[in-house]
């Protein structure tokens, strides 16, 4: 596959980061963003290959539209990959889950990436190519206790990515979701935090509760959701999909 311009959301660490140097290690210039400039900057330096950094705030109704046109005027043309991994998960009965929680899960995790994907898919389109693949979750696919809202706009975001796979099908454009169980990343370790905090259990007894929820019986690495993401990237027939990487969790 020749070099393509690529943009990664939430690249700072965990999965974002795993994918950003994937999809450099294969050549591609990567565009990061997050809020965190100093992560950024320290997983920039450390890409093998072009790479640019735009710290944002994802949820500001103007970043879309900055962030995108900024890659596009330092390297002079359309973002071909979009990966949106930004994404954050709060945890409260549905009874005690406030309008704020609702509007920061339904913000963070799906109004931004729609709002990304409006701007780039125009020039996929215009070119005849271009890959998204968003960052779901098996929280997509089915329901747990206590996570309405995060999953309520991860059952969105897959619905988004479904319809604008097949508005662009035609048009040499694929977009797919991704959708990890639990990953060893910094997200899964405040989920660890809070489940040991509401629970009196340790840590170790938390996380181990949470390793017994894949069939294989540990987390996901980040690795391989980017193994995934890659094969997204890299395929034309495969699209409108939600892949599952979540060690058997949920067959479908």
């Amino acid at each position: 596959m020749p070099a393509r311009r690529c943009l990664v959301t939430g690249a700072g660490r965990g999965i974002g980061a795993a994918v950003a140097q994937r999809l450099a290690a294969e050549g591609h210039a990567v565009a990061l963003t997050a809020r965190s400039a100093d992560e950024l900057d320290a997983l920039a330096a450390r890409l093998p290959g072009p790479s640019l950094v735009v710290p944002a705030d994802l949820t500001d109704p103007a970043a879309a539209d900055a962030v995108v046109s900024r890659v596009e005027q330092e390297w002079g043309g359309p973002v071909e990959v979009l990966v949106l991994n930004a994404g954050a998960a709060t945890s409260a009965p549905l009874a005690r889950t406030t309008d704020e929680d609702w509007a920061q899960m339904l913000d963070l995790n799906l109004t931004a990436p729609f709002r990304l994907m409006r701007r780039v898919l125009p020039g996929m389109v215009d070119q005849g190519w271009g890959r998204v693949v968003a960052i779901a979750s098996i929280a997509a696919k089915q329901g747990d206790p206590y996570v309405s809202a995060y999953t309520a706009s991860k059952h969105g975001l897959l619905g988004l990515v479904r319809s604008a796979a097949a508005e662009v099908a035609r048009k040499g454009v694929t977009v797919n979701a991704v959708c990890p169980a639990y990953v060893d990343t910094p997200m899964t370790a405040g989920t660890v935090a809070t489940i040991s905090a509401t629970t009196g259990r340790s840590a170790e007894e938390a996380r181990a509760a949470l390793e017994r929820r894949q069939p294989i019986g540990r987390l996901i690495d980040p690795e391989e959701v980017a193994d995934a993401v890659l094969l997204c990237v890299a395929s034309a027939a495969i699209t409108g999909q939600g892949i599952n990487v979540d060690g058997g969790a949920v067959q479908s």
